[in-house]
C-alpha cells in the first residue's frame, strides 16, 4: 500500500472482506493498521463491523473448527492453539470445540492414521508405533485418543495380513 486508507475505504474494504469469509478480530485490526489507521479509527471500525454483524467471534471460531477439523485433519489441541494464537477467547474457543462430534472425531484420526500407516508398516514394531503417534500429536489430537487410535489401526492391519 503506497497511500493510507481513509477510515471510510477501509470500513467498506473490511466489511467487503468479512462478507465473503469469517474472519477473526484480530486478523481484521492487523489488516486496518497495515492500511494506515491507528487507535481510535481501529476501534471504531472493529466495532462497526460487530455491531453490522460482519465480525463474530463465535461464528468465526465455529467456522474455523468445523473447516480444520474437516478439511486439514488438525485435532482440538492443534485448533486451539490456532484460534487462541489468532486472540480468541478460552470460553469461544470452548463453545466453538463442542462441534466436534466425539465418533467423527475418532474415525478421522483412524483414517489419517490408516493412511499414514502404509508409509511405516515395513518398520521395526516400537519405531512404527512411535512413528504413528509422533504423526497424531503433531496433528493436534489428544495422546490418549491417539494411543487409542494406533493400537486399533496396527491391529486391525495385522490381522489383514
Amino acid at each position: 500500500m503506497n497511500k493510507p486508507l481513509t477510515p471510510s475505504q477501509a470500513m467498506n474494504r473490511a466489511a467487503a472482506l468479512c462478507a465473503r469469509s469469517e474472519q477473526a478480530p484480530g486478523d481484521i485490526r492487523e489488516k486496518l493498521m497495515k492500511w494506515g489507521l491507528v487507535g481510535e479509527d481501529v476501534s471504531h471500525i472493529l466495532l462497526q463491523l460487530t455491531q453490522q454483524g460482519f465480525l463474530d467471534e463465535a461464528r468465526f471460531a465455529k467456522a474455523f473448527v468445523k473447516d480444520r477439523f474437516a478439511f486439514n485433519g488438525w485435532g482440538r489441541i492443534k485448533i486451539a492453539y490456532q484460534l487462541k494464537q489468532k486472540g480468541i477467547p478460552g470460553d469461544v474457543i470452548d463453545e466453538a470445540m463442542t462441534a466436534i462430534d466425539e465418533t467423527q472425531y475418532r474415525e478421522r484420526l483412524t483414517e489419517l492414521l490408516q493412511s499414514k500407516w502404509r508409509t511405516v508398516k515395513e518398520r521395526e514394531p516400537r519405531a512404527a508405533w512411535t512413528a504413528m503417534m509422533r504423526f497424531a500429536v503433531s496433528r493436534g489430537f489428544e495422546t490418549n485418543v491417539a494411543s487409542e487410535c494406533v493400537k486399533l489401526v496396527t491391529r486391525v492391519d495385522a490381522e489383514d495380513d
